[in-house]
C-alpha cells in the first residue's frame, strides 16, 4: 500500500473548491452594465433624440396667414360688365311713373322717353276715340300682331298702363309697353333679343322694326302719331 501511494499522484481532496467555480465566480463580479451596455453614450443620445421628437408633435403648429372666403377682408373681384351682358337683362315696367327709355346696348327699340337712344314722340288720343281706350288699343295689338299676348293691363297713380308680347319676325319676341294718360299715349317696343358679332362690342340691328310695327298700330287705331317729319 505504500508503494502505490508513493507511484500514484495524491488524489485531490474533497474539501478543496473545484477551479469551475472560481471562474463561475469571475464571471459574476463583472459589471452587468459592462455587458449590457458596452457603449453607453449612443444610447443617452437615442434618447435626447425621443425627447425632442415629443415636444415638437405635442407643440401647436404655428397657425398660416391664409385667408378665410368667409372673412369679410377677403372679397372676389366682381366680374367684369360688357355691352353682352347688359343686354342679357331687361327690365319692364315703369321707372319712376314713367315708360323706360331704350337702352343704349339695345338697338332694337324705340321709345317715348326722351333719355332714350331711339326717341319717338308719344301719340295723341282724338276727342271722339278717347273712351275705353285700353281696351281699343288691346284689340289693335291683337289684330296687327303675330302671336300677341297681353300680359299686363293695371291701373297706376300715373295712368293704365298695358304690356304685351309679340313675335319679333324670327324665333324670339318683342316686349310693347304702354302709359294711357289722359289723352297721351306714350309707349316703347323693345326686341328680347340682342346680337353680337365677335370681336365687335357694338349690337347688330337698329329700330326701324320696331317703328313699323308701332305705326300698324297707331293707324289702325286712327290715332294721331307726331314724328320730326310732321314737326316741320
Amino acid at each position: 500500500m505504500n508503494l502505490i501511494g508513493h507511484l500514484l499522484p495524491p488524489l485531490p481532496s474533497t474539501s478543496s473548491k473545484p477551479s469551475t467555480t472560481t471562474k463561475t465566480s469571475l464571471c459574476l463580479q463583472i459589471p452587468e452594465t459592462t455587458s449590457l451596455n458596452p457603449n453607453p453614450k449612443p444610447i443617452l443620445l437615442s434618447k435626447l433624440l425621443s425627447l425632442a421628437l415629443a415636444a415638437t408633435l405635442s407643440s401647436p403648429l404655428p397657425s398660416l396667414a391664409i385667408p378665410s372666403l368667409n372673412s369679410q377682408s377677403f372679397q372676389l373681384p366682381p366680374s367684369p360688365t360688357t355691352p353682352f351682358s347688359e343686354s342679357k337683362t331687361l327690365e319692364t315696367g315703369l321707372e319712376n311713373g314713367k315708360i323706360r327709355p331704350c337702352p343704349s346696348t339695345n338697338p332694337g327699340c324705340v321709345s317715348t322717353n326722351p333719355k332714350s337712344s331711339s326717341f319717338a314722340f308719344p301719340w295723341t288720343i282724338p276727342e271722339n276715340s278717347s273712351g275705353n281706350a285700353i281696351q281699343k288699343l288691346q284689340e289693335a295689338i291683337l289684330k296687327t300682331q303675330k302671336n300677341a299676348k297681353i300680359q299686363v293691363v293695371e291701373d297706376t297713380p300715373n295712368g293704365q298702363y298695358l304690356q304685351a308680347e309679340v313675335d319679333d319676325g324670327g324665333f324670339g319676341r318683342d316686349v310693347l309697353e304702354f302709359l294711357v294718360k289722359g289723352d297721351v299715349v306714350a309707349y316703347r317696343s323693345i326686341a328680347t333679343k340682342v346680337t353680337y358679332v365677335y370681336p365687335f362690342t357694338t349690337a347688330l340691328g337698329d329700330s326701324k322694326g320696331q317703328e313699323e310695327r308701332m305705326k300698324k298700330i297707331v293707324d289702325q287705331l286712327g290715332w294721331y302719331a307726331p314724328s320730326f317729319d310732321t314737326m316741320d
